[in-house]
Order: structure tokens, then sequence, then C-alpha cells
């Protein structure tokens, strides 16, 4: 797991660690999976859960009851041809993550890839 740099962020990872271990462990994976592909991402708690940012915010992670919601700031813009996101906003879609299985069978680490295309 990586440790946060920013110390509201770390809290917060921590918080959910002592509150709800299985959804730690999806935090945890989904976050790896960004920092595998952006290694220089910079991360902040923010609207109750971690934005992710490199010239500006384009992912973030918020933490429900029963999901992990993966937010993608321009996930209108990407090839998701299986229809995995969801969400009917102008720019904004989700996924979301009920099980460690889902981050696989959702293709996170192949939206995430697409995050920052230039």
């Amino acid at each position: 797991m990586n440790r946060s740099n920013d110390i509201k962020t770390q809290q917060f990872i921590d918080n959910i660690k002592v509150v709800d271990s299985g959804k730690y462990q999806m935090l945890t994976k989904l976050r790896d999976i960004v920092f595998d592909n952006y290694p220089t991402v910079k991360e902040k708690i923010m609207y109750g859960g971690i934005l992710f940012s490199l010239t500006e915010d384009f992912s973030g992670l918020f933490v429900y009851r029963n999901h992990i919601s993966i937010e993608f700031s321009n996930g209108f813009k990407f090839n998701d041809p299986t229809n995995l996101l969801e969400g009917k906003g102008k720019y904004r879609r989700h996924l979301k993550i009920r099980s460690l299985e889902d981050i696989e069978t959702k293709k996170v680490d192949f939206f995430v890839k697409q995050s920052k295309k230039p």
C-alpha cells in the first residue's frame, strides 16, 4: 500500500481500516492502481473522498455504505465497449465497486489508464 503524503488523506485511509477492513482492502487496491499508472499523482481529501490530480483533478474515490465509487472527471470521453461506466451527467462517469472481484470485472485499470489521455 502507498502511504499518502497528505496527512488528511492518510488519516481518512487509516479510519477506513478501523471501521471496515473489506472497504479498506478495496480502497488500497484502487489507490494502488492509480499510483501504478500515475506515479507522480497527488491526492487530497475533498467532497468526503480522495481526489487525484496531476495538473488538474481527474479521478476520485468515495466510500459509501455498500460500495466504493471511483469517479472519472471526463468519463464521458472514455472508450467503454461493454457499458460498465455509470452516470448520465455532462462529463463525469463512475464505477461502483462492491467487492475486490469488481476491481477486475469492472476493468478499473482499463478506465484509470484513460483518465489522463491527452
